[in-house]
Parts: C-alpha cells; sequence; structure tokens
C-alpha cells in the first residue's frame, strides 16, 4: 500500500508530492520547494517518517513542478524521470522563472526516460505511466490501480482543466488527452492535481464544466 503526503510549495502554490511504502521507500514527485524553508520542511518530513527516496519524478517541467529537482538530487542522490519530449521544457524553465520573478538554479543531473505504459516500482507497488499532453509537449500522469489513485500534474483539477496559453500547449489535445486517457480509469479513482484540491475521476466526469 502506498501512502501520500502533499505538500504546497512557493508562491505558485503547486503540489509537491512523497510516495512511501510500509518499508519506508520513497518517490518525490513534481518538487516544487523554492526557498530553503520549503526544502527544511519537505526534508525534516523524510528524516521524521526514516524515508529512504529512492526516485525523482516530474509529470511535466514547467518552472513550479521543477524548482526543488536540483535540490532533491543533491540531497538524496535520486537522478530525474522525464518523458523525453519534456527535456526542452525543463531547459528553458530558468527562462521562465526569470519572467515570472521567480530566478532558480536548474537541475543538472543524470536525467531517465519515461514512456506511456511502463511501469515504475517502489517495493511491490507499481505505479503507470499514463499519456497526458496538451497542458504541456509531454505530460505524464502515474496511476495506482491497486491503491486507486492518480498522480495527475497540471492535466486535470477539480472543476477545472490545466492551462493551455502556455508554450507547447494544445486546448483540444488535452480535452482528448482526459476523456480518452483519464476518463476510461474507475470512477473512484482519487486525483491529486499539481495544484488545489484533490478530486476523483467520476466527479470530473459529471461535474466538470470543461468536459461536458
Amino acid at each position: 500500500m502506498i501512502k501520500v503526503k502533499v505538500f504546497t510549495f512557493s508562491p505558485i502554490q503547486e503540489n509537491t508530492y512523497v510516495l512511501y511504502n510500509q518499508h519506508n521507500e520513497a518517490i518525490i514527485i513534481d518538487p516544487g520547494c523554492y526557498d530553503t524553508s520549503e526544502q527544511d520542511e519537505l526534508f525534516q518530513f523524510i528524516q521524521t517518517k526514516t524515508l529512504k527516496p529512492v526516485q525523482l519524478l516530474n509529470t511535466h517541467c514547467h518552472l513550479d513542478h521543477v524548482f526543488g529537482n536540483k535540490w532533491v538530487y543533491d540531497t538524496f542522490k535520486t537522478p530525474l524521470h522525464i518523458h523525453p519530449e519534456e527535456e526542452p521544457m525543463l531547459r528553458m524553465a530558468p527562462l521562465s522563472g526569470e519572467k515570472w520573478g521567480l530566478p532558480f538554479v536548474n537541475y543538472e543531473g543524470p536525467i531517465k526516460y519515461l514512456y506511456p505504459g511502463d511501469t515504475i516500482l517502489l517495493g511491490n507497488d507499481a505505479l503507470k505511466v499514463i499519456f497526458a499532453p496538451g497542458h504541456s509537449p509531454a505530460s505524464i500522469c502515474f496511476y495506482s490501480e491497486f491503491d486507486q489513485f492518480l498522480i495527475g500534474g497540471d492535466v486535470l483539477f477539480r472543476e477545472s482543466i490545466g492551462r493551455t496559453d502556455l508554450p507547447g500547449g494544445n486546448h483540444a489535445l488535452l480535452l482528448k488527452s482526459i476523456r480518452e486517457n483519464l476518463f476510461c480509469l474507475p470512477n473512484d479513482v482519487k486525483v491529486y492535481p499539481g495544484h488545489g484540491l484533490s478530486t476523483t475521476i467520476g466527479y470530473e466526469k459529471r461535474n466538470n464544466p470543461f468536459l461536458q
């Protein structure tokens, strides 16, 4: 069984996730910790729970989801895993940071690629990689079939969807991704988004105004 801990970091209020199991192995997803106080908050949780981070994942590489990549790698030696088509977004993230008045030092460590259908293992637990482009060129989500949850990045929100006015965004493609790749999941699947409150697949099928 995977436990999920959420932190909300940076002025952009991004959701950072730590997934961990009964053996205290952990995966860090989209670390948005921007300053030392947020880094300390994440570190203290990991230390208090005696967790061992074993993987670092990004759903996509917009600046608010990658602020903490370098710190996580420097601290825990966990190489970054992304979809290969998100690498250009990662490289341009510091320029976006300067534009938005949020400069940061980018990740420069090793990169491992994830592809649709890949399985990410956390001990005996598994996460399936689901391809869901549209908000960014190659957004991916991480689905636990056993525990019935989805780490969705900025694809699907409670009664909303990810913005598509940023470079690489495509509104029609995002709607297609949600309808074909997420709405095929069971209605009870809990969706943990990149911002805001969690929701479920069934709730969004019934109530999301962008998808009616």
